[in-house]
């Protein structure tokens, strides 16, 4: 479940990027899986949605912002959910051997 507490408060110039978005007007299947969709069919559906994220004036602000709640489904900014989780173990990797070497 994503940490809703990491969300920025109800203030339309910290959402306002999300009507730029190359997906706004796109299938939304197309960037959340079907429970039980695997392996090639699961991948084929989320390189169609990168193909659009890949599109996205804002596919930088979408992936920091799915990266700070650590949403836990769909495709977000061009990361799937694998993507997103990789990058974020090696950030808490790295924040981890900080706080051990401070």
């Amino acid at each position: 479940m994503a940490d809703v507490s990491r969300l920025p408060g109800p203030v339309i110039e910290l959402w306002e990027w999300q009507y730029q978005g190359a997906c706004r007007d796109a299938d939304d299947t197309l960037f959340f899986h079907p429970e039980g969709e695997r392996g090639s069919t699961r991948r084929r559906r989320a390189e169609k949605a990168k193909a659009i994220c890949a599109t996205c004036p804002v596919l930088m602000q979408c992936r920091e912002a799915s990266l700070r709640v650590r949403e836990p489904y769909g495709v977000w900014g061009g990361l799937s959910e694998d993507e997103r989780n990789a990058i974020l173990a090696e950030r808490d990797r790295k924040a981890a051997v900080r706080a051990h070497t401070a």
